[in-house]
């Protein structure tokens, strides 16, 4: 493997699986074909066509669209066609920052290909002239990735909270960092990538922040979705990124962003550096 490998895999894709999914005259995601033809059950929501599917203008406001939306994804939840909700809005935009169109449930936002915004905290601590990073893993129990190992705090981003907001929140519930720790983390930028997932497409953004850790301060889950933390140093954990899939997925992608910007991972000894600097911010299918 390569640490290129990661970038790869979190960016395959087949755009002709997809049509595009249209709300508000506006594209806002793209639709598995397969998935697009259920829709057609829902007259009175959807027009279902060849090239598009889109969301009748009858549903003109963002709670109209909510409220629909809902009770589709529920119905289609109730027959298998898709996962239960999880109880967790996303908002459904065209870029970051955007009014919302409407909310839909995180656990079908894939299904419906549309973008998704999330965080990531690098837990680090200085050791002298080394670095290392707090690595949690995941539940086994866990849907996504069971097992994996993950960054010290990592969250999507739901409706209703700002990022500084929701960071807090993941921070105590994921590692149980008190809210003056939290703060102190600092946003070091946003990674993309779009992969074809089991449910549908993920347009993805990952927003990233470092933390410099106290030395005294240990993580602690309190919420069941991390199983334990272990306090490692950064060169194995680059060597575990460049041979392994043992990071969840889009972990791996946060990690090579860590080496680039630390310095641990230059032109002079990656062969692979311009790549992974421009696909660690891919572009979505998306207008």
């Amino acid at each position: 493997m390569s640490f290129l490998d990661h970038i790869r895999r979190c960016n395959a894709y087949d755009p002709s699986h997809f049509r595009p999914f249209e709300v508000g005259g506006q594209t806002v995601g793209r639709l598995r074909t397969e998935f697009a033809t259920r829709l057609a059950a829902f007259p009175d929501v959807f027009a279902v066509k060849d090239d598009r599917v889109t969301l009748l203008d009858s549903h003109s406001t963002p709670a109209m669209r909510t409220r629909v939306m809902r009770e589709v994804v529920q119905r289609l939840g109730a027959a298998g066609a898709l996962p239960k909700p999880r109880g967790e809005d996303y908002p459904v935009v065209t870029g970051w920052g955007g009014e919302p169109l409407l909310l839909l449930d995180r656990g079908v936002v894939s299904a419906f290909g549309v973008r998704a915004f999330g965080l990531h905290v690098n837990g680090y601590v200085r050791e002298g002239d080394l670095l290392k990073l707090w690595i949690g893993r995941r539940a086994p129990d866990k849907s996504v990735e069971p097992n994996k190992l993950d960054n010290m705090v990592a969250g999507g981003q739901p409706a209703g909270l700002t990022l500084a907001e929701n960071l807090v929140k993941e921070a105590a519930e994921e590692a149980d960092l008190p809210r003056s720790l939290a703060e102190r983390a600092v946003a070091v930028g946003a990674l993309t990538y779009c992969m074809e997932g089991e449910l549908g497409l993920k347009p993805d953004t990952l927003f990233v922040y470092d933390l410099e850790m106290p030395a005294d301060i240990t993580p602690r889950n309190t919420d069941g979705e991390i199983s334990s933390f272990a306090l490692m140093d950064v060169a194995e954990i680059a060597d575990l990124v460049r041979r392994s899939r043992e990071f969840k997925f889009n972990v791996a992608l946060v990690i090579i962003d860590f080496l680039i910007r630390h310095g641990l991972l230059t032109p002079d000894d990656e062969p692979d550096y311009m790549e992974l600097v421009t696909g660690l911010r891919a572009r979505f299918p998306l207008p």
